[in-house]
């Protein structure tokens, strides 16, 4: 009898891709702003930049994870959504007016959406219940690993050549070409290419899965969302650690460090929540000591200073993030059928984008009425008394 193997080459070839892609996106994620801010951006059309396209991701995970199910197809949604974020990246610099900067960025997180729920539901069917959270700890780590290269290339780069942004951009657009090329060492199962073709469907189709998906998946997703309502944006944090005095340098190193921790720690917390027995803790009791290490960063935040103690609490931090989004995937997966495995990721990632921009625009009321402090430890404190209290006293699934 042959051991199965936990992690295929499909679920290697998915992980390099997103590496790749990583590599490429967090390159230019700390110089973006300031790149729109040298062509003529305001603060306030930078904003609105970021949110039009934070939104068209967000709602497109749906859609295109309905579209991938109804197709009984994966692999065309995952290679045109990469191929989709490789182009615009050039095109960000080539085009350097707001109308082309906003379809760019635009045609970049729609990317994001094409190929989002496609790409989770091949990871989850190359695994078994007892592997999933491994399977998708690997993939994060690996796609985690590529917000720790990006901007050490960026600030490589940028040592050298001060504030010529613009081609950065161009060179972002090699690790993606490599991301796209990759994309052809993934095939369909046999079993998805003769599901039967059904009708298009309408942009807001996936929704009507909430109504059929099965009762454990909707009190997760809500306990899920519950959580996303009270986390705002990491870029908080940053801001936290800016305001107590360290330089750019020190910002940007404090967020690889985090991003190291996170890739570091997302397989051992996969394998963590895969484990099996009485005193296990199982994908339920793995999210939940997550959500636990987040709301002691949060209050810590509140009240910290000196970057000995930020560093401290952006260790935690990475642990948070490796014991809870690659888990939470794990955790829905398990419950949704395998034919509609990417319209219930699609579903909860859709959702989870609008909740984010609201919790962001909260913490930012907050910040701004009564201070960096408050909104820390509103935050910890809602995570503690509602967030965690209902996934393990209320309405939380059976553990799987």
């Amino acid at each position: 009898m042959t051991k199965h193997r936990i992690i295929t080459r499909t679920v290697w070839a998915l992980s390099l891709v997103s590496l790749f892609t990583d590599v490429a996106s967090e390159m230019l994620y700390p110089v973006l702003p300031l790149y729109l801010k040298s062509i003529g951006f305001s603060v306030l059309l930078i904003g609105v930049l970021e949110g039009i396209a934070e939104a068209t991701a967000g709602l497109s995970k749906g859609y295109f994870g309905k579209l991938s199910d109804s197709y009984g197809k994966r692999v065309p949604f995952v290679r045109l959504g990469y191929a989709l974020s490789a182009v615009a990246k050039p095109m960000m610099a080539a085009l350097a007016r707001p109308i082309w900067i906003l379809f760019a960025r635009t045609l970049d997180r729609l990317g994001k959406g094409v190929r989002t729920a496609a790409r989770d539901a091949i990871l989850s069917d190359e695994a078994t219940p007892q592997t999933k959270a491994r399977v998708f700890g690997l993939h994060r780590a690996m796609d985690t690993l590529g917000a720790v290269l990006g901007p050490a290339l960026a600030l490589a780069y940028l040592h050298y050549h001060p504030e010529e942004y613009r081609i950065l951009f161009f060179i972002a657009f090699l690790p993606g070409v490599v991301a796209v090329a990759l994309t052809f060492l993934i095939k369909d199962k046999p079993h998805e290419q003769k599901t039967s073709r059904r009708q298009r469907p309408t942009f807001f189709a996936f929704l009507s899965y909430w109504k059929t998906s099965a009762p454990e998946y909707r009190r997760l997703v809500i306990g899920l969302l519950l959580f996303t309502l009270f986390n705002s944006s990491d870029v908080f944090l940053l801001l936290k650690v800016k305001e107590a005095g360290l330089d750019d340098t020190g910002v940007i190193g404090v967020y690889i460090f985090y991003n190291l921790v996170y890739a570091a720690f997302s397989y051992p917390a996969g394998a963590l929540a895969d484990m099996r027995g009485a005193l296990a803790l199982g994908i339920k009791g793995t999210f939940v000591a997550g959500l636990i290490i987040f709301t002691i960063v949060y209050g810590g935040m509140a009240f910290a200073s000196g970057l000995y103690v930020f560093l401290g609490l952006f260790f935690l931090y990475g642990l948070y993030a490796a014991s809870t989004e690659s888990i939470a995937k794990a955790w829905i997966t398990n419950i949704a059928s395998k034919d509609e495995a990417a319209t219930a990721i699609g579903m909860y990632t859709a959702a989870q984008s609008l909740c984010t921009l609201a919790a962001s625009s909260l913490a930012g009321a907050l910040w701004f009425a009564y201070g960096a402090q408050a909104t820390f430890l509103v935050t910890a404190a809602a995570t503690t008394l509602i967030v965690v209290y209902y996934l393990v006293a209320v309405k939380a699934p059976a553990q799987v």
